[in-house]
């Protein structure tokens, strides 16, 4: 007995979910060794990250894992904590919008800015926004039944997958800082909503536990459901991390690392 109703045969072609993390990839590649010209040698960490995020939404949306997701709510899952917490993540490591600051003209790159500095983006990079279209928007995927109309509707399988990994992106990027974002709220401020959307994802975990999605059977709900809570533990782990090492660096006074360096330079004498 299948998890869920399956969609068309030949309806689904991999490649074209897998085309635009490809380009991307391809793009940021470029990007990096054409700012390299002009700058210094893009950190091949950056490199790295850029390649695992890419990676790891492609194993969501194409290959083995995806074909399974089709009919297994755990594989589903397993897809959706790749796609939309683990790529996040990863390709916000890799620093996006500061190499294509560095890679585009002067004219283009101020342009960019212009927009990041902008009013509007400043509301939809707001962590609570970014929150409510992020958690929120799984609680209408699962909560409803759009999770049962995706899997008849090859565009509103893209929507959906579109939708789950940038609105990953613009959560993570909203947390922690890497990019340049003009409009960065506080660490207490951004702490708070961050310790208000795990709850709710963990929430809906272990509301999808006892009430499974329409569609799908008792025991992959409770499996998938599992998948979803600790799966997303790892990864929350990893974000929280991340931002506490950035709120201790932010908040170490500037004169420390002055005094130890004197510190250092008497020793040596």
């Amino acid at each position: 007995m299948s998890g869920h109703v399956h969609h068309g045969s030949g309806a689904w072609p991999g490649w074209l979910s897998l085309l635009p993390f490809l380009l991307a990839l391809l793009l940021y590649v470029y990007a990096a060794f054409k700012s390299g010209r002009s700058y210094k040698p893009w950190p091949l960490p950056r490199y790295l990250y850029a390649f695992m995020g890419a990676a790891s939404a492609a194993a969501a949306v194409a290959g083995p894992l995806a074909e399974r997701a089709r009919t297994d709510f755990a594989a589903h899952m397993t897809g959706h904590l790749l796609l939309g917490m683990l790529a996040p993540l990863l390709c916000t490591l890799a620093a996006p919008v500061t190499l294509l600051l560095r890679a585009l003209p002067v004219r283009a790159a101020r342009f960019v800015a212009g927009v990041l500095r902008h009013r509007a983006f400043g509301l939809l990079s707001d962590p609570l926004t970014a929150s409510l279209l992020n958690i929120g928007g799984l609680y209408v995927l699962y909560l409803t039944n759009v999770y049962s109309l995706m899997h008849h509707s090859f565009i509103l399988h893209l929507v959906i997958h579109a939708h789950v990994f940038l609105a990953g992106c613009l959560f993570t990027a909203s947390m922690i800082s890497i990019d340049p974002a003009p409009h960065r709220k506080s660490f207490v401020y951004r702490a708070a909503v961050l310790i208000l959307a795990l709850a709710a994802h963990g929430i809906l975990a272990k509301y999808l536990y006892a009430h499974p999605p329409e569609g799908v059977i008792a025991e992959q709900a409770e499996i998938g459901s599992l998948i979803m809570y600790y799966g997303g533990d790892a990864v929350d782990i990893m974000l929280i991390t991340l931002f506490c090492q950035q709120w201790y660096k932010a908040a170490r006074p500037r004169n420390a690392d002055v005094q130890g360096s004197g510190r250092q330079k008497s020793r040596s004498s």
